[in-house]
């Protein structure tokens, strides 16, 4: 341990004394001007467009409408079912005899006919798993996210995005069955899974061996970028944000100093694997969601009568926008589906990785318990902030879509003039009480309005979010970097310091290169993943239906 935390103290202290030199730019600035031309070129590259649409949006709600169909809306019929898989009403199940009628291979790898008793294979339970999954996705995608997309597409924003998280909830279901069923088990009983995995075997068995070890291997680079990005520094750049705001600080070495204490706590957990992870989460995500749906909650029935109000925006602006320079219907779609998409990460294929390590014999039992997370990530957690922030602006306190006025500057960002005050960068941030607010600090405005002392309210679960979310991704980057490296310490070493070092860059820079790096990095692991969902899906289809077989047979 001690070698460890010097290891990280040693890595940042330079960086710290960067930080303390910078004179004639903020630390913020130049680390932008260090990330930006990489989150550009990313960013063209991962969102080419077809007739406007990003294509990389058209193949995720695409995939998830025809998952959804395919599978009889598995999202609806299988919802009660899920619960009871979580609650562990058929863990009897997966201690019975195995069955042969299926004659395919189990969990692990071993042919079925060797009667293994698959149930003493993973290293966490159907509960843990999902509670690890569910801290990777609700994060401050769900507090920021959502106040992004409602400051760029307004209120209609939030019908997109909830329609993006019921379909979504069948592509979870189809890639943690795959991730599952694929998976490794060393001989110390240690899971290696995820779409790196059934990209890689599944192709293979299907005669694409070439086509599979190619995709798995930029699965798992996009992944790695997804941890360092998405994963890790948009989470800790947002809590910085928060604490920053909180205390009052305004130095731009600040950051870096919030973002070493973080690292230091994230390195504490993460360095003891997935069960040390799966413990941590268990505890901190049900905490942390309920305190988060208990406050929004308040601030919704203490406005009831503007509820009704506010579900007739999020409907009537979502095909009739009225925001500013939203680009129409389509605009707003887009933006729902985007910051949907980004908070779920239904399709990226992220969750299987920790679904993966599920003690179960029954792959498709931790692909039902994986549709939750969409419908608990978006629907439920991701609509409770966007009806906050709608019922707060319900006097017109910003403008949707942005600052009206807004110019577009020869770099691409946006500037406005209000009342002869000249506010810079404007695009995706709001202007209250003459301040600009961007992200979580839009939410952090609608919970002061209605709750006392509520900074520190929304501060504690924002850190929370941005923790538990860090140690989840930090598990999912780890395992697609022993993909690629192999399983030796060093490797796991040497990752995990780079992964504590992006919790300081994220810190320390500002929220644009921070986000489109993120969101070009989720992104793109969409379309390594899909060619394994495309191939595989009669599989999850056949595995379903041994499940649901062995589960009629129980109550025989």
């Amino acid at each position: 341990m001690k070698k460890f935390l010097l290891s990280i103290v040693s890595l940042i202290f330079p960086f710290l004394t960067f930080a303390q030199e910078t004179t004639e730019k903020g630390l913020d600035q130049r680390i932008d001007e260090a990330f930006q031309p990489i989150s550009d070129f990313f960013s063209n590259v991962i969102f080419f467009e077809i007739a406007g649409t990003p294509f990389v949006l058209l193949l995720l709600v695409g995939s998830a409408a025809f998952f959804t169909i395919y599978f009889g809306f598995p999202n609806i019929r299988f919802f009660g079912k899920a619960i009871n898989v979580v609650r562990g009403k058929y863990d009897e199940i997966d201690h019975a005899t195995v069955d042969r009628a299926y004659g395919d291979v189990t969990p692990g790898g071993d042919a079925i006919e060797t009667i293994r008793d698959e149930s003493k294979e993973g290293e966490v339970s159907h509960f843990q798993a999902l509670a690890t999954a569910v801290s990777g996705t609700v994060g401050n995608g769900n507090i920021a996210g959502v106040a992004l997309a409602i400051a760029l597409g307004g209120p209609g924003a939030t019908f997109w995005m909830i329609i993006c998280g019921l379909l979504g909830m069948s592509t979870k279901f189809v890639e943690c069955t795959l991730g599952v069923q694929y998976r490794d088990v060393d001989a110390e009983g240690t899971v290696y899974g995820g779409p790196m995995y059934y990209i890689s075997k599944g192709l293979k068995d299907r005669g694409f061996a070439t086509l599979g070890k190619i995709a798995a291997v930029f699965f798992a680079i996009f992944c790695i970028g997804g941890s360092f990005g998405g994963g890790n520094a948009a989470q800790s750049n947002q809590a910085t944000v928060v604490l920053k705001e909180l205390m009052g600080w305004e130095s731009t070495s600040a950051g870096a100093i919030i973002g070493l204490v973080m690292a230091i706590l994230v390195g504490i957990i993460i360095i003891g694997g997935i069960k040390r992870i799966a413990a941590v989460t268990e505890k901190v995500v049900p905490f942390m969601a309920v305190l988060y749906v208990v406050a929004c909650l308040y601030i919704i029935f203490s406005n009831f009568s503007f509820v009704d109000d506010a579900f007739s925006l999020i409907f009537t602006e979502a095909f009739n926008p009225r925001a500013i320079g939203v680009g129409g219907v389509i605009g707003v779609l887009l933006v729902g589906f985007q910051r949907a998409a980004f908070s779920n990460e239904a399709g990226a294929g992220s969750a299987s990785i920790a679904h993966s390590a599920v003690k179960t014999k029954y792959s498709a039992s931790e692909g039902l318990v994986a549709l939750l997370e969409p419908f608990i990530d978006t629907v439920v957690i991701c609509t409770m902030t966007a009806l906050v922030i709608i019922i707060f602006n319900s006097g017109g306190t910003f403008d949707y879509g942005g600052i009206a006025g807004m110019i577009e500057q020869a770099d691409g960002t946006f500037n406005a003039v209000v009342d002869g005050v000249t506010y810079l960068d404007v695009k995706g941030k709001v202007l209250i009480d003459g301040e600009l607010r961007e992200g979580a600090g839009i939410t952090a405005s609608a919970f002061a309005e209605y709750i006392p002392y509520s900074g520190v309210f929304l501060t504690v679960a924002v850190v929370l979010f941005a923790v538990s979310t860090m140690i989840s991704w930090s598990y999912y980057g780890l395992q697609s970097w022993k993909f690629l490296f192999g399983r030796g310490k060093t490797a796991d070493l040497v990752y995990k310091l780079l992964f504590l070092l992006f919790i300081i860059i994220g810190a320390a820079a500002s929220m644009n290169s921070i986000w489109a790096f993120s969101d070009a990095m989720i992104f793109a692991m969409v379309f390594p993943n899909m060619i394994g969902l495309y191939f595989l899906f009669p599989v999850v289809k056949k595995q379903l239906r041994r499940y649901l077989d062995a589960i009629k047979e129980a109550k025989a």
